[in-house]
């Protein structure tokens, strides 16, 4: 025990705050146990699909090229699809990111003169841009799809009777995002999205009903293809990647759905039956296998770092004991010096560019400054240990991933100690503007 407390005092953890982490610690141990058990289950369902749809080692080898017939691909796509217990799926490191991927998944389901509908209120921020909430070349608008949403309720739930007065003749596909994004409202469970889509399928059986699936895959046992889903989307450098895939996304579902994705991705015509691997193809079959181990670690982080910070004073969505349906985690601190100093603080327990310092930016695709902490790997993977918030009220920052639950655990360590360092946590572990909070 002196020996890991000695190597932790190396990487710059205090005894007080490496003390203070090891007694919330101890109190998770029955819930981090429920967190296994669920690993299994979906690492055994994993394992199924590669076997029934017979992985083999010609699987892994690389195309270039169109990619005609190419078997590692092809059979990847069934494994996802048997995974997710949908149709078809699309699998491809063509797919750039997850916001890629929502946005091949809704432009090759709608047409001019369609209605897009999200009831879960306003959609992550980099979708805004695609659907033209924000003007921007080539969104959906500017193609003649237009755009409603309905707002949660006040206690993050969704109104029915607002989302049945909404839809409309011209309402061809509903947009459901599952995480958070940059919002303060709870993460959806896959039983409150399957109620959500059969209340709609009950006023419109016809309409698509799409789930942005991001950073919650194997969180759960079920994901929402299970409870009703027609598309689930999401990106290989978050869950479903497990750290290994260098890029890609996914869109699993209705055969029609995958389909017409294809088209759009490749174009009329080649759909599904263009694009070479190109050498990925096994970091993609590796990343999945590993991907149930690997969000299990992420999620105890996400619960470790609540339980830490709500006992200071800081509020956290979901709270210490709230039931888990994505990996983020949202500490609000009230003041950007908060949020800078936890992202730096995560960045400073990273593998890769500990010794940077990482500030607010002007990310594209965003209306404020942001600052990011991702010293990973893969430039960009949030299922590796990464945090990142706009600078704007409520000053709350986004926490998520840790390719091990040890790595997660210094990361989160980290952060308060660089809080502690700053003075926005005292000595006596409570938030030093807790009034203001």
């Amino acid at each position: 025990m002196q020996e890991l407390s000695s190597m932790y005092s190396e990487l710059g953890i205090s005894k007080e705050v490496l003390e203070y982490g090891k007694k919330i610690e101890e109190k998770l141990k029955e819930r981090f146990e429920k967190i296994d058990e669920t690993a299994e289950y979906n690492q055994l369902k994993v394992i199924h699909a590669m076997q029934k749809h017979k992985v083999s080692e010609a699987c892994l080898y690389s195309s270039s090229g169109y990619g005609y017939n190419d078997l590692g691909r092809d059979t990847l796509e069934e494994v996802y699809a048997e995974a997710f217990h949908a149709e078809a799926a699309l699998v491809r490191p063509q797919i750039a990111c997850g916001t890629h991927a929502l946005a091949v998944a809704l432009s090759g389901n709608l047409r001019p003169g369609d209605e897009l509908l999200s009831p879960v209120g306003k959609p992550y921020d980099t979708l805004e841009e695609v659907i033209g909430i924000r003007p921007s070349k080539g969104s959906l608008a500017e193609y003649g799809v237009t755009y409603r949403q309905v707002e949660l309720l006040e206690d993050g739930t969704f109104d029915y009777e607002a989302i049945k007065n909404a839809i409309n003749e011209r309402t061809k596909l509903v947009e459901i995002q599952r995480s958070k994004g940059y919002l303060t409202r709870p993460t959806f469970s896959v039983k409150q999205i399957g109620e959500l889509i059969h209340f709609i399928k009950e006023i419109k059986p016809d309409v698509i009903c799409m789930v942005d699936n991001c950073y919650g895959e194997f969180v759960e046992r079920i994901e929402p293809s299970d409870v009703g889903a027609d598309m689930v989307v999401g990106s290989l450098i978050k869950n479903p990647g497990g750290g290994l895939a260098p890029i890609g996304g996914y869109i699993v579902g209705t055969k029609e759905c995958v389909e017409n994705a294809a088209y759009r991705l490749t174009s009329p015509g080649l759909g599904k039956e263009v694009g070479a691997s190109l050498g990925v193809i096994q970091s993609f079959y590796q990343g999945l296998f590993q991907a149930p181990t690997v969000v299990s670690g992420a999620l105890k982080g996400a619960i470790f770092a609540a339980n830490i910070f709500e006992k200071i004073g800081f509020p956290v969505i979901p709270n210490s004991t709230e039931s888990r349906h994505d990996i983020i985690q949202a500490v609000t601190f009230g003041c950007p010096e908060g949020v800078i100093a936890f992202c730096q603080g995560i960045q400073a327990a990273a593998p890769v560019d500990s010794y940077v310092t990482p500030e607010p930016w002007d990310m594209p695709g965003y209306d404020s400054q942001v600052i990011m902490a991702a010293g990973a790997f893969v430039q960009g993977s949030s299922i590796e240990l990464s945090a990142d918030g706009p600078i704007k009220p409520p000053y709350a920052v986004y926490f998520q991933g840790g390719l091990t639950w040890y790595h997660a655990k210094l990361g989160i360590l980290m952060a308060l100690q660089k809080l502690m360092d700053a003075g926005i946590v005292t000595k006596d572990f409570t938030a030093a503007n807790v009034k203001d909070l």
